[in-house]
């Protein structure tokens, strides 16, 4: 808040869970993302019901199973990522959106499912189609099985490209690991919210890599826009408008 007054809770809520001091941008429950950019009522949830397994009969300090259960009841939705297809000023798309609140947004098999489903759906009708990309990355708990969601969905989105609808991926905070080394990346134009931590490995584990200090405010979608990453810094409140603005321009 760098030194400023928190504003009162439900003055962040009304703002969109933005701070209207400091514009920081909080997290956003998935389903009101959805809410906040689709034409009202559009919206038609596909894929429910798709829960992951444990195919490696996975433990750590908990069961894996167990953690599945644990981010359902908490998070209160079945995973990680939400899908369907919608609509934004009338023009139909095919839609998903990353719910960080379980398990850290993770890439396991049925979110890779899901994301794939997202561009087939779009291919076979023909729609554009948009991804709000929260995540750390690929899910531990499934191991190469994970990782293989990173070739699947981007398999998906190459047969995609055949009908010439247009990607849009959006980059929220934060969009990291097999996510962003993925299909986060590959869109047609790339948006993302101000201050999102955004990249592969943290920055941490690149200073111990390389042996070298990193630039200020490195991974942020500041820096990632400077450099060319991105293609343009959305506000929450504008992002309705300028999603409906590239669907019109390249639909």
């Amino acid at each position: 808040m760098n030194g400023q007054t928190s504003p009162p809770q439900q003055d962040v809520e009304k703002n969109l869970e933005v701070c209207p001091k400091c514009d920081e941008h909080f997290p956003l429950p998935v389903r009101r993302r959805l809410e906040l950019v689709l034409d009202p009522g559009s919206f038609a949830e596909h894929d429910i019901g798709l829960e992951s397994t444990d195919p490696l009969q996975f433990s750590d300090s908990k069961r894996y199973r167990e953690r599945i259960k644990a981010s359902q009841k908490s998070a209160n939705e079945g995973e990680a990522f939400i899908s369907g297809i919608g609509r934004i000023a009338g023009r139909e798309i095919s839609v998903g959106a990353f719910h960080f609140g379980f398990m850290g947004g993770s890439m396991g098999s049925v979110v890779g499912e899901k994301v794939t489903r997202v561009f087939e759906r779009a291919t076979d009708r023909r729609l554009p189609a948009i991804i709000f990309s929260a995540s750390g990355g690929a899910r531990m708990q499934e191991a190469i099985f994970s990782l293989m969601q990173m070739a699947k969905s981007s398999a998906a989105l190459a047969r995609f490209r055949h009908v010439q609808k247009p990607y849009i991926s959006v980059l929220l905070d934060p969009t990291t690991g097999g996510v962003a080394a993925s299909f986060a990346f590959l869109g047609d134009v790339i948006l993302a919210e101000p201050r999102a931590l955004i990249g592969f490995a943290g920055p941490r584990v690149i200073e111990q890599t390389i042996r070298q200090k990193l630039p200020e405010g490195f991974q942020t979608s500041e820096f990632l826009l400077k450099h060319g990453m991105v293609d343009a810094i959305v506000h929450r409140k504008e992002m309705r408008d300028r999603l409906a603005q590239l669907l019109g321009l390249l639909s």
